[in-house]
């Protein structure tokens, strides 16, 4: 059990990771053996997120003044852990919804992207999005795509204009 002083550190230090975080996720772990559980922490540890049980009063307390106390009371109750990533939101919604394929009782309740609430269809779906490299080496193609096509364009209009003055030039070498 733990002391008033302790789980106002713990609070304190739970409101803090939640105000940095970019993602959480609420997820509910009944059912799952203490080896998967031990799995999932692995990949999301290699994923560079953080994932801990934390008593549901503790989140609520904890979520105050954070974007996490937009999520409804109904939703933090029976056993729960939270998933935070504070880099890249995709990567976390990637391991979560992969380890929900492969284990029927892990459960995705809802989460906060940026503020904005995610249900679980939602973090399914930023699942299925390439992460931040790919996203921006796409945008960084796009881009440099615009440049390309008119420069291509320009040089055709040049070339095109040289091949008829040289087409000219061979007309009247050959009236001479």
């Amino acid at each position: 059990m733990l002391r008033r002083s302790e789980k106002a550190a713990l609070i304190e230090e739970l409101h803090e990771k939640l105000k940095k975080a970019k993602a959480v996720v609420l997820t509910d772990f009944k059912g799952i053996k203490v080896e998967q559980m031990n799995e999932l922490r692995r990949k999301l540890r290699e994923a560079d997120v953080e994932y801990k049980v934390f008593k549901n009063t503790l989140i609520r307390r904890a979520a105050k003044g954070t974007a996490v106390e937009n999520l409804k009371d109904e939703e933090i109750i029976n056993n729960n852990a939270l998933a935070i990533s504070y880099t890249d939101p995709v990567v976390l919604a990637k391991v979560l919804a992969e380890f929900k394929k492969k284990i029927e009782q892990f459960q995705l309740k809802s989460g906060i992207l940026e503020g904005k609430i995610l249900h679980p269809a939602d973090i399914e779906a930023l699942a299925k999005l390439p992460n931040r490299e790919v996203l921006l080496a796409q945008l960084l193609g796009a881009m440099n795509a615009v440049p390309r096509n008119f420069v291509s364009l320009l040089y055709r209009v040049i070339a095109n204009f040289l091949n008829v003055l040289e087409a000219i030039k061979k007309e009247k070498e050959k009236q001479q």
